[in-house]
């Protein structure tokens, strides 16, 4: 899953894609290099983050979702508004990806039991405006678990069948270091749950904090290196900005393995 930011802020890539044309041409180039699925997101979740109107939201990702899904790509787009994910629906995405696991917008939950489309849903600790900031974890894996089967058992009742649904532990939303290195090493106990799981761990701060590298875009050897880590752990999917080589370092792992 490649990460196509059309955003001012987001902490890795902000500000590279507000021409929808650059948006669209990173996404096309992302598939030629080996990219299943493209995840387009209109709004910085990162810490500190404001919330942005829907409306601009959607002004920003329905242009880039409907070009790449004319081009028959798989389409993702990280929201959590019902009214932007209906109108990229509506435009072809094939997968809504929702860091509030949605619960952010209660319309968001019926909009997904009446349509055919998939569902990531994520585990996020408190708000971005806030820093994601809460109560201190215990055993993170066993909680991060327990939260997400729940969520996806509400969403099986609410009418969203399980082959449609995937679930996300959230690293480095509200998680330390040790934390997100423990969700990643714990993929295994997540998709035991029977759902694929997603592992976002690209350029995050955490990775930051284990090397010394401040600029995101320096960090991409580590991330490829949590993605190989994540999929040998029981990860389905990694959600990744450096789709080239983490491809190239996934085929090399599968032939060892």
């Amino acid at each position: 899953m490649a990460i196509v930011n059309v955003t001012p802020d987001s902490f890795s890539d902000g500000g590279e894609r507000l021409r929808p044309a650059q948006a669209i041409d990173d996404g096309l180039r992302f598939v030629a290099e080996g990219a299943d699925v493209i995840d387009v997101g209109g709004e910085s979740t990162r810490p500190g983050a404001r919330p942005v109107a829907p409306e601009d939201e959607a002004a920003r990702v329905l242009p880039v979702v409907a070009a790449l899904a004319r081009q028959k790509v798989v389409v993702s787009i990280d929201t959590r508004r019902a009214s932007v994910a209906r109108a990229c629906l509506d435009a072809g995405a094939a997968i809504v990806n929702d860091v509030s696991a949605l619960r952010d917008d209660p319309d968001l939950l019926p909009l997904m039991a009446g349509c055919g489309a998939a569902v990531v849903l994520m585990h996020r600790r408190g708000r971005p405006e806030r820093n994601y900031e809460g109560p201190a974890y215990g055993d993170v894996v066993e909680e991060v678990r327990r939260f997400l089967v729940e969520r996806a058992m509400i969403c099986e009742t609410a009418g969203i069948s399980r082959d449609r649904i995937a679930l996300d532990p959230g690293i480095g939303f509200g998680k330390s270091v040790t934390e997100n290195l423990a969700l990643v090493a714990g993929a295994g106990r997540l998709a035991a749950a029977g759902y694929p799981v997603v592992i976002g761990a690209s350029r995050k701060g955490f990775i930051g904090k284990l090397t010394g590298l401040g600029d995101p875009r320096d960090r991409d050897p580590a991330s490829v290196w949590l993605a190989v880590e994540a999929t040998r752990r029981g990860a389905d999917i990694v959600r990744v900005h450096n789709v080239a080589a983490t491809r190239q370092a996934l085929a090399v792992s599968a032939a060892m393995r």
